[in-house]
């Protein structure tokens, strides 16, 4: 039955936000930062602040661990969602619902309740979908995706089985609220967690495919997510535990996913060059709440081209 369960939460976590990062990048324009297109040295710096954070994570101590996630969340959701809720007052109101829902959840219920998963799932899921529109909006094109992703698989595959920081990260933060993940846990035999890392780059790839190449681009993003980033770790960390009679336990999902994806990429190129942000026709620019709408601006301005 564990099998199933975790199949079902990892599908629907990495295809749902997925599906999220689209309906944004559909109906809201953030704005765009004056920092010109991204390059190789862009992915190089991304990979060293990947590289950095799990150490930052580490060295903190185990009480202040969770306040430095709460203040990151806090503040990913503060950037990510101005464009959709214009009022500071309001928005920062509504994080901090969200920000004290996941610690209230996490005394009165514990760290492998329900409540608290979903709670602490629903801020990293809109955590991720801001991000990843921050990073497609502001210029990422599927080409870099592409090669962060292949850069992530040598990191993952490194950190988990050479040098095991990957499961100290995950031991540190053990016990805390704020978990860097999303997943649902029922007691202690029924779990299934993806980390933010992995749903961030499935986000990405989907969004940044939907964008380059259109619903061709969201087909395939859907397809090697779903069969790459959920179903191929899944099932290779049962079929190891069904050979061998020992459970690995970590099999770094983007092994799988980021050559996958890179594929993909290539695959998707054979059909033209990468549509720009400008070239992508949106249903419509949401008005932050508490601000008025611009002239000219409205849902169902433009429909999306069906290719």
């Amino acid at each position: 039955m564990s099998v199933f369960f975790q199949l079902a939460v990892t599908i629907v976590l990495a295809v749902g936000v997925s599906a999220g990062s689209i309906a944004y990048f559909r109906a809201v324009r953030t704005p765009r930062p004056p920092v010109g297109v991204f390059n190789g040295s862009d992915i190089f710096m991304m990979m060293g602040f990947v590289l950095a954070l799990p150490y930052i994570y580490l060295t903190l101590p185990g009480a202040v661990l969770p306040v430095v996630l709460a203040l990151v969340f806090a503040g990913g959701l503060s950037v990510g969602y101005q464009p959709v809720i214009g009022n500071g007052r309001l928005r920062w109101a509504l994080i901090a619902v969200l920000i004290a829902s996941v610690l209230v959840c996490h005394v009165a219920f514990g760290e492998t309740a329900p409540p608290y998963w979903v709670a602490n799932s629903v801020v990293v899921a809109l955590i991720v979908v801001s991000a990843t529109n921050l990073n497609v909006q502001g210029g990422m094109r599927l080409k870099n995706v592409a090669w962060f992703l292949l850069a992530l698989t040598a990191y993952d595959a490194f950190f988990a089985w050479v040098v095991p920081l990957t499961q100290e990260l995950s031991d540190a933060v053990q016990g805390y609220p704020y978990a860097p993940a999303a997943g649902l846990r029922i007691g202690e035999d029924l779990g299934a967690v993806v980390g933010m890392g992995d749903l961030l780059a499935y986000a990405l790839f989907t969004t940044t495919a939907y964008k380059a190449y259109g619903t061709r681009g969201l087909r395939t993003g859907t397809a090697l997510v779903t069969l790459f980033g959920a179903v191929a770790p899944v099932a290779t960390l049962h079929l190891i535990a069904a050979v061998t009679d020992h459970a690995p336990t970590l099999v770094p999902a983007q092994v799988f996913f980021g050559p996958a994806a890179f594929l993909g990429y290539r695959y998707l190129r054979r059909s033209g060059p990468e549509r720009r942000m400008a070239d992508v026709p949106h249903r419509g620019t949401a008005t932050p709440r508490g601000a008025a709408a611009r002239p000219g601006l409205a849902r169902g301005a433009a429909t999306e081209p069906v290719r």
